[in-house]
């Protein structure tokens, strides 16, 4: 943030607020108000306290095993099932927030998170030489390793490839198991507990009522973002080394990278919408965060549950 900004923030009592609201309030933009960011700093606190406080952030008891390296195989098959599961529904939870956006920079932004988990790979927003270009556009030529991909950019005008998908990581991390296409990915393959939170996300990230869509889609990105993407590596890699084992696991290091973008873009969106809807209903929004929340708990839960119940395999 330039010194001018933090300055014009530090003198005004709204340390803060991100950059893109303070140049609107400077500007004296319709909504952008010094007493609107008053409001949107107490209505953030309000989040921190009552949304991101939630179990499921603080403290994930399935993650926080998984990631000791204690998993034996029949455990770690069931993740990757239940996860294919939940990352294959997904897409019809992110086309409903696409179908439901309230404008057409809010149907982008939704487009830019299905398209690139459908294979389009993201480009440098920026303008670069057309040998960088053309360097970049190589190493994309065998998206099979997300390694190779940036997690951030655009998808407009990106390259598509069918091994860029983030379900075709998925199949490959399932190969190395044993498992073929046809054992992950289906609803038939959900236990109750992830069926039950890949409909929420329809119900409540996909919902018609965009203020509920948003208050969803805050509390899932804040929860991908707090760390449990890397108590799953950090698990996985353990297994490689007992198990001398060839396991991709770049689906899950990619998205590692890709939700800390994801938790920012939310904020800035939330940032907009709570300026640009002086009539949002901050109870509505809190309570809908946490039914989200909820739904990723039962998730969780359940795989707790299961693995427990899995019986010790020498595998």
């Amino acid at each position: 943030m330039g010194t001018s900004l933090q300055e014009f923030a530090q003198k005004n009592n709204i340390v803060g607020l991100g950059e893109e609201a303070l140049e609107a309030i400077i500007k004296q933009e319709q909504g952008y108000t010094l007493e609107r960011a008053q409001q949107f700093l107490s209505f953030h606190q309000r989040i921190e306290h009552e949304l991101l406080n939630h179990p499921i952030i603080t403290h994930n008891a399935y993650t926080s095993w998984f990631e000791k390296g204690e998993a034996n195989t029949a455990q770690v098959k069931d993740l990757i099932i239940q996860f294919s599961v939940f990352s294959n529904l997904f897409l019809h939870a992110q086309l409903h927030k696409v179908i439901n956006s309230d404008s057409i920079e809010s149907m982008r932004a939704s487009k830019e998170i299905l398209v690139n988990e459908l294979g389009v790979i993201f480009r440098p927003r920026e303008k670069k030489l057309r040998n960088e270009t053309q360097a970049v556009s190589n190493d994309y030529d065998d998206a099979k390793d997300p390694a190779l991909l940036s997690p951030e950019g655009t998808v407009d005008g990106g390259t598509f490839r069918f091994s860029a998908a983030h379900f075709e990581w998925m199949v490959r991390i399932a190969e190395s198991l044993g498992l073929g296409f046809n054992d992950i990915g289906k609803r038939k393959h959900g236990c109750e507990t992830t069926l039950f939170f890949c409909d929420e996300l329809v119900r409540i990230y996909g919902s018609e009522d965009y203020e509920t869509s948003q208050a969803a889609s805050y509390a899932v990105e804040n929860w991908a973002a707090r760390g449990f993407w890397k108590q799953l590596i950090r698990g996985l890699q353990s297994y490689k080394e007992k198990h001398n084992s060839k396991l991709s696991i770049g689906f899950f290091t990619y998205h590692d990278r890709l939700e800390a973008q994801h938790a920012d873009h939310t904020q800035d969106e939330l940032e907009e919408y709570y300026f640009e809807n002086p009539h949002l209903n901050e109870d509505a929004f809190i309570q809908n965060g946490n039914q989200m929340l909820k739904a990723v708990q039962v998730f969780w839960d359940g795989l707790e549950k299961r693995r427990k119940n899995i019986e010790s395999s020498p595998a």
